[in-house]
Formats: C-alpha cells, structure tokens, sequence
C-alpha cells in the first residue's frame, strides 16, 4: 500500500496549529518582500509554499456579494463558486466555497460574511451585500487540498477568509478538490448551517457532523455559477492561465526557493512579478465596491 508520508507530515503539522492557535510561518526570508505581500493581503508559508490571507487585509473592508463572483472570470479566474446561505440569530449569514484557477496560482478559499444591507441595481442584480465577519464571528475552519486526489497542501485557523495559493501551479477546477470542515458557534448554529448546506443541494450522508464541527467534501458545485462562466470563454481565459504558469515555471525552475523565484521574476520579468505578489481575488474584482455602496438600501 502507497503511503504519502509527505501529506501526512503536513496534516499533522496543521493540526498541531490548529489545535494550538499558532499559525505563523516564517515568511519569504526577506522582510522587506514580506511587506509588500503584506500589502497585497497575504503572507507566505515555506512549509509547504504556498501563500495564505493575513487577518486583516485590505480586502477586509470591501465586503461581498453574487457580483464580485461573476467579475472573477472577466478578470482571469476560473474558480468554483459555492455560496451556502443561512440565517443565525436574527442575521443573514454567507459561507461561501472558491476553488480553481486564480490567473497565476491554484488556490482554495473559504470566506465568512454577515448581512449588512440589500442591494438592488436595476435590471442589473439584486440580492445581498455582505460584511466580511467581524473579529467576534470568524470561525475554526480547515481544508485539505487536493488536485486529482493529490496532496497540494492544508489550511487550519480561525479566521474569516482562510485560503492557500499555490504559485505557478495550474489546474482545472474539476480537478480541485476540498476536504473542509468548520466550527460553529453552537449547536443552533450548526443547523442552521447544516440547512443552508441542504437547501444548496448537499445530501445528509454527506455531511460529517462532530459537535459543533460540520466537515464535507467540495468537488462538484452543487449551485448555479457565474453566468460569466461559459465552456468559450473558461477555455480561453484558461490558456491565458496556463500560458502564465509554463512561463512562470521556465523562468523560475532552475531555483528552489520562494525570494529566488521572485527576484529572478522581478529582473526578467517585472510584469509577472507583479502578478506573483498580487495573489488571488484581483484589485479589479473590487473595484466595482464604490458604485455599489450608492445601490444599498
């Protein structure tokens, strides 16, 4: 029997952090590289190469709603939306699932949003906006990665957008799959969730259920995706993307490290290197906020 010993070290390693509470990794290595992808919202894990959401960055102040998913394929990314709905103590409540391509890596995310008013644009969308959760309702959550049943790497912290980016990595969607689980409140919690789950389309046996912890398996959406995702236009933009991470590798293949790759990144190609520190959901998703905001009722 096969063992990857390197996926279990790994999972045993984030479980202790977890468990812990400690979740801080040593970074690129140069402090000053460290800050500018702090400024871009993340941080960077050497263990297992990969870079992750910081809790406060600035994407924390933008929100979200069903638009920002459907301007991910116009600016470059192929990603697997799964929006679960509830209602908990009198507030509307998103847990929302991404996995897929994000232009220049592979990543997954899980975000955690609290109504804050309803939107409505004439003719053009109305539905929720969402805070992104506050300091007091960010939850215990994990995932394990896997591309076609693969290790890619683990995420474990309390948090309320807890993601991983793999640089260079490309993938399909369908390939992409999410082991998640994630901590409630309470039990009153929990179910709500649990209905939220139901209601998208997930069946009971496929839910595991432990206290107040719910875990599944996130491979094939269960719910409608972005009408701005089509068979022509994902295989165009995924090209595009792919085109990147082949290029990305040939640049960066004879380096080992994450400052290498970047450094070399940055002499041969300033515009790629942009994009390196520039990880996941994109500054153009965003910038629709501001009109937005004169939509809120």
């Amino acid at each position: 029997m096969y063992i990857n010993f390197k996926e279990i070290f790994y999972i045993l390693i984030n479980k202790f952090k977890y468990v812990s509470g400690t979740a801080s990794p040593q970074g690129t290595g140069n402090e000053e590289l460290d800050k500018l992808i702090a400024l871009a919202g993340y941080a960077y894990d050497p263990l297992q190469d990969i870079f992750y959401s910081i809790m406060n960055p600035w994407q924390r102040n933008f929100g979200y709603c069903r638009l920002y998913d459907e301007a991910a394929a116009p600016t470059g990314m192929i990603i697997d939306c799964e929006p679960i709905y509830f209602e908990y103590k009198g507030k509307k409540w998103l847990i929302e699932l991404w996995k897929g391509q994000f232009d220049l890596v592979t990543g997954g995310e899980i975000g955690v949003y609290t109504r804050e008013a309803e939107l409505n644009i004439p003719g053009i969308f109305t539905g929720t906006f969402y805070n992104c959760a506050s300091d007091e309702d960010c939850l215990w959550m994990s995932f394990d990665f896997k591309k076609n049943d693969q290790h890619l790497f683990s995420r474990r912290e309390r948090h309320w957008w807890l993601t991983g980016f793999k640089l260079g990595e490309f993938s399909e969607p369908w390939e992409l799959t999410m082991h998640a689980s994630i901590t409630l409140h309470d039990t009153q919690m929990r179910d709500a969730f649990i209905g939220g789950l139901l209601e998208a389309g997930y069946l009971e046996n496929e839910l595991t259920i432990s206290k107040r912890t719910v875990s599944l398996v996130y491979d094939v959406p269960r719910t409608p995706q972005p009408i701005t995702r089509t068979k022509v236009t994902d295989w165009l933009i995924q090209r595009k993307n792919e085109y990147l991470c082949k290029k990305f590798m040939e640049l960066t293949g004879g380096f080992d490290n994450i400052l290498d790759k970047l450094n070399i990144l940055k002499e041969k190609d300033p515009a790629m290197y942009e994009r390196a520190i520039n990880i996941g959901k994109n500054r153009q998703i965003f910038d629709m906020h501001d009109k937005i905001r004169g939509y809120l009722e």
